[in-house]
């Protein structure tokens, strides 16, 4: 395997030009860079990626941090990881993913030259990396929106106009007998801040529709599917509408109402707020607000990328992405309304 002591002594030159040539970081004359070049191509010669961030302080590396929690829907998490990693690659950047939400995780990638940024995921409303992502000499961009971001970047669904917009389709329907099938206790207490804020949104939407409020977390599983519907179905005896924001619960809400004779859309109507493979994946293709996972992966790298172009002193942005209800098989009018 060539060395840059092979490149120098074929073009003749120092072993220091040719690594000038390489980081850009003095100029050298044309005719010895177009030497140096050649020589390169002719030796077949691969800059060592260790040597590469010495010379110009860039790894390019990203960090990413998707924690893999109690109650986090991983093939969902994989969305945002694609879109982080494509868009990374375009970039000619590699991904670091960081599955712990510890705080030493974060100190022990930003300490030395390991990334240059840094992507957080499954942020919370008060999240405590926070302090540690502001410390940090590397820019870093959350997909999610705390209650105080602080100066960090963030990118997200706009998770409280999705709570206002599902109910608000549901009750222009002609729905008032509604319930939200939620996400994993866990999720709630531990305040992850797009369910706080679907949750914010629901309610707004509530008051303002002169609805009652039905709310049931769920847990992740089957027996958590049927217990949470079979819940709802209690409360609600003349259910006509679920929202459900429970990616791994959709088959069990599904297969619980069929098994309580409720037929979809005819007795109840389904509205699922998850990514549109999802949605199309079930029994029925269900109404859905979708959560474009992919793009707001892309995005959170832009936001990078824009930073390490040099606007790191830039003023902070917080990007939402508009919801959008996508019609489908699963909702329609309640019974009392169609013709």
């Amino acid at each position: 395997m060539p060395t840059i002591d092979d490149v120098a002594r074929v073009a003749g030159v120092s072993v220091s030009t040719v690594s000038y040539v390489l980081s850009g970081k003095r100029p050298i004359s044309e005719p010895t860079r177009e030497r140096v070049k050649r020589a390169i191509v002719e030796l077949g010669y691969r800059p060592h990626a260790g040597a590469r961030a010495l010379a110009s302080s860039r790894t390019n590396v990203i960090a990413l941090m998707a924690p893999l929690r109690t109650g986090v829907d991983v093939n969902v998490i994989m969305q945002f990881v694609t879109g982080v990693v494509t868009r990374a690659r375009e970039a000619e950047h590699d991904v670091l993913l960081l599955t712990q939400d510890d705080v030493g995780g974060i100190e022990r990638v930003s300490s030395g030259s390991m990334v240059d940024a840094l992507v957080v995921m499954d942020v919370e409303e008060d999240d405590a990396r926070i302090p540690t992502l502001l410390a940090m000499r590397q820019p870093a961009v959350l997909i999610g929106l705390p209650a105080e971001p602080q100066g960090l970047s963030c990118v997200d669904l706009d998770f409280e106009g999705v709570g206002q917009l599902a109910l608000a389709h549901l009750t222009q329907l002609g729905h008032r007998d509604v319930a939200l099938i939620g996400p994993p206790p866990s999720v709630l207490a531990r305040h992850t801040s797009y369910a706080d804020r679907m949750l914010r949104g629901y309610h707004r939407q509530a008051a303002a529709d002169a609805v009652p409020v039905v709310v049931e977390p769920c847990e992740s599983t089957t027996a958590g599917a049927r217990n949470a519907t079979e819940a709802v179905l209690d409360r609600l005896p003349d259910l006509t509408a679920v929202v459900v924001h429970n990616e791994s619960a959709l088959p069990g809400v599904i297969a619980t109402l069929r098994a309580a004779g409720r037929r979809i859309p005819d007795d109840v109507s389904v509205l699922a707020v998850c990514p549109a493979d999802v949605a199309l994946s079930q029994s029925i293709a269900l109404t859905s607000i979708d959560i474009p996972a992919q793009e707001i992966g892309a995005a959170a790298v832009d936001m990078v990328m824009e930073r390490l172009a040099g606007a790191v002193d830039a003023e902070p942005a917080t990007v939402l992405v508009r919801p959008r209800v996508t019609e489908r098989d699963s909702t329609a009018p309640p019974a009392r309304f169609r013709p």
